[in-house]
């Protein structure tokens, strides 16, 4: 808990967070792109996080045209499992999202989280304008200089050149299988973990 607390105090207090906080004010709509192990995961909580508007799972970071999902897994396509989500900037911004992205992953395994390994499970920002990659560099930086992590950080910060949609029964994942073992064993530590740290900026139901 105690490093979890240190990751949020050091990014909402890092000058180009505050920046970044500063611009984000007007009533628009963004959309940033998160790789932090299985798409369901990340999907599952950004769901549940004031702002947000839509977390769509999907793949992002390879070449191939129209990758699916069967394609994806083999770790040889190059494109990582990802979350594309739109957010609401007078509700959250930048900030938030990335903290909540450092508190739920561990940055700190390459090509893996847990028991999912593999180049498509890898930690990756993909930034889409100046201003995200910045950000993105920023704020890993001060994570880093500050050693929250007893490990180097290597999450990735990739340019996002193409986003494509996962198929629709993996959309809203865990939502729909609660009871399944992944769901129940993976995802709702992570949950729990996030709605904990997180429980005054989760959507009102």
């Amino acid at each position: 808990m105690k490093k979890i607390l240190l990751i949020c105090f050091l990014v909402t207090n890092s000058l180009f967070a505050q920046q970044i906080a500063t611009r984000e004010k007007s009533p628009t709509l963004e959309t940033i792109t998160l790789a932090g192990g299985c798409y369901w995961c990340v999907e599952a909580v950004y769901e549940n996080l004031a702002g947000v508007k839509s977390a769509v799972s999907g793949f992002a970071g390879g070449k191939l045209s129209n990758p699916t999902y069967a394609e994806v897994t083999t770790g040889r396509t190059g494109y990582a499992e990802v979350v594309q989500i739109t957010y609401d900037k007078s509700v959250t911004n930048l900030d938030e999202i990335f903290k909540v992205f450092f508190t739920v992953h561990d940055p700190t395994t390459l090509n893996r989280q847990g028991a999912d390994v593999g180049t498509q499970y890898r930690s990756a920002i993909f930034y889409k304008n100046d201003l995200q990659k910045k950000a993105a560099q920023s704020i890993i930086a001060t994570l880093q200089k500050s050693k929250v992590y007893s490990n180097p950080i290597v999450t990735a910060i990739e340019p996002l050149t193409k986003f494509y949609k996962a198929d629709d029964y993996h959309q809203d994942y865990y939502a729909n299988n609660k009871s399944q073992p992944y769901c129940q064993m993976v995802i709702q530590p992570k949950m729990e973990k996030f709605e904990k740290v997180f429980k005054d900026r989760l959507k009102k139901k």
